[in-house]
């Protein structure tokens, strides 16, 4: 039975990432080109002064080459485009989550069901977006951040206080439990994400705030996706097992 469940884990990331690719398509990746437009802009502010060289590629045409995914030079990075580069790592991403799904789960002890599968799939967003981005929202090219290596630490431990803390809510009935997984949600938050030295940009707020409800959003979808293909398949596999028993 654990093997059809890290199977159907992978069946069902793979098929969540797929999804996930056209709804980035669609949604962030023309959000993402206006704001490189901006950064763009910022990056020639800044070094119009120094670089007197002309060149042969117009802003037109390297805005185009960065949409089909190429470097500085115009060659195609690591032989891929933006579009395949994007979906061979939400195919992966996918059977990630989804192992890492299905090993909480076996680990909890708790069945999986079509039902209990959007459930797990909600708190997996919870824990892994939506909390996360209260102290660091998805970010824009040419948006100020902060250390990166410092955003990381906190992302982290966050997504694994959270983690926790919702298993104690949602699964614990000790009610000093539910308390402690308040506070384990509530902590990262308190101590607060790493901020940037400046907050000067020149992407427009309204394209920031209207990419990060995107960004949530298609999370939101690709979790409900993973949750629910796994629930499918593992209540399929149940009854095939109910049947070939009998």
């Amino acid at each position: 039975m654990i093997a059809k469940m890290l199977l159907a884990a992978i069946a069902a990331g793979l098929v969540a990432g797929l999804l996930m690719t056209g709804v980035q398509q669609a949604r962030l990746v023309p959000l993402i080109l206006k704001a490189e437009v901006y950064e763009n802009a910022e990056h020639h502010d800044h070094n119009a002064a120094a670089n007197h060289a002309f060149s042969l590629v117009t802003p037109a045409e390297a805005h185009e080459m960065q949409a089909a995914g190429a470097d500085d030079d115009g060659h195609m990075l690591f032989g891929l485009n933006r579009y395949t580069g994007s979906l061979l790592a939400n195919l992966v991403t996918g059977a990630g989550y989804g192992l890492l799904l299905a090993a909480i789960i076996l680990l909890t002890g708790h069945a999986m069901t079509l039902r209990s599968g959007l459930a797990w799939g909600a708190c997996g967003w919870l824990a892994v977006h939506l909390l996360p981005s209260v102290g660091l929202p998805p970010e824009l090219p040419g948006m100020p951040v902060a250390d990166l290596t410092a955003r990381q630490v906190w992302w982290v431990s966050t997504v694994v206080a959270s983690g926790a803390g919702i298993y104690l809510l949602a699964l614990r009935p000790e009610s000093w439990l539910k308390a402690l997984g308040v506070v384990l949600i509530a902590f990262p938050q308190a101590i607060g994400a790493p901020e940037p030295s400046t907050i000067d940009s020149l992407v427009p707020a309204t394209l920031a705030a209207e990419f990060t409800a995107s960004a949530l959003a298609s999370a939101l979808f690709f979790w409900l996706v993973l949750g629910l293909g796994m629930g499918v398949l593992m209540e399929r596999a149940a009854r095939m097992e109910t049947v070939g028993a009998a």
